[in-house]
């Protein structure tokens, strides 16, 4: 008899990392005087987010247009290989250890977050992870649009774009692990949740 798959689902900030890595990849690419000075100018637009007026995904697109558009993809990419380092600085010790566990075991760890899967991937790649679910960016030859090519993956879309990539929800058992509402529906979903909230 064919033994059950095991998959475990890990958010990625706030689950595996502490912090914000969309607003920490942007101080890591361009400093924290341009960051700050990129939030001075935002702030109506965070305002509204705060306001809840705009969702989280047009918050970020923005934030991410307002630094990313126009930028060589390939030097984008170059960028996310180099932050993987930095990545290693605010990862939890409890995710990597509980990582660690399923990868000892034989299951296979996916990463399924709304941040950008660029800067995600080479961080995972390097830690034996090679399934990254997350939001993907707008590319015109070669150039960054600014605009985010697919929804953000959080609440529900995290459920689709996991039996997108893992149809047959019976062929497997799913651990998952969030810290958040946007974590929600895959936790429900899943046949062993972890929420940690800190």
């Amino acid at each position: 008899m064919k033994k059950r798959q095991v998959i475990a689902a890990f958010d990625f900030d706030g689950t595996i990392t502490h912090k914000d890595t969309l607003f920490h990849f942007i101080e890591f690419y361009f400093g924290k005087k341009r960051l700050m000075m990129g939030l001075v100018r935002l702030s109506p637009h965070l305002l509204l987010f705060e306001l809840g007026i705009v969702n989280s995904h047009k918050a970020k697109e923005k934030l991410f247009s307002f630094f990313f558009r126009g930028k060589s993809f390939d030097d984008f990419n170059s960028a996310c290989k180099d932050y993987s380092a930095h990545i290693d600085k605010i990862v939890k010790k409890r995710a990597i250890e509980k990582i660690n566990w399923h990868q000892s075991k034989g299951h296979k760890v996916v990463i399924i977050s709304p941040a950008v899967s660029n800067w995600i991937t080479p961080w995972a790649e390097k830690t034996g992870i090679d399934t990254v679910i997350g939001t993907e960016i707008e590319v015109v030859e070669g150039v960054i649009s600014g605009r985010f090519a697919t929804k953000s993956c959080r609440g529900q879309e995290k459920v689709n774009r996991l039996l997108e990539a893992f149809p047959n929800k019976k062929t497997y058992t799913l651990y998952a692990y969030g810290n958040s509402s946007a974590d929600k529906e895959l936790l429900t979903f899943s046949d062993h949740p972890t929420l940690w909230k800190i």
